[in-house]
């Protein structure tokens, strides 16, 4: 498997966040077209058909990370139980 250029992976970041190709060539000052050429490379490389398929096989891959884009949410991270029961005893002591 071929690795994506940058341009590739950027086009894939702001699609994962939802955006279409129109928005990512506005943000990106391309056309949307050129945003569209670069999706259906990453599709080619990755070996798959459609968008969402190459977001999902680039983060399998690790090519792809959702906190590589600076406007991506930040993820919810849930304390493990141990972890959470341990804060509690802290708190009571």
């Amino acid at each position: 498997m071929k690795p994506l250029t940058e341009r590739e992976l950027t086009c894939l970041q702001w699609v994962a966040i939802g955006k279409t190709s129109w928005e990512t060539g506005r943000i990106l000052g391309l056309a949307e077209r050129t945003i569209n050429f670069h999706i259906q490379n990453a599709c080619r490389k990755l070996g798959v058909h459609g968008r969402q398929a190459a977001i999902t096989m680039a983060l399998q891959t690790g090519q792809l990370g959702l906190a590589d884009n600076p406007h991506a949410p930040a993820p919810i991270v849930i304390p493990k139980k141990a972890a959470r029961q341990q804060a509690e005893a802290e708190q009571s002591a």
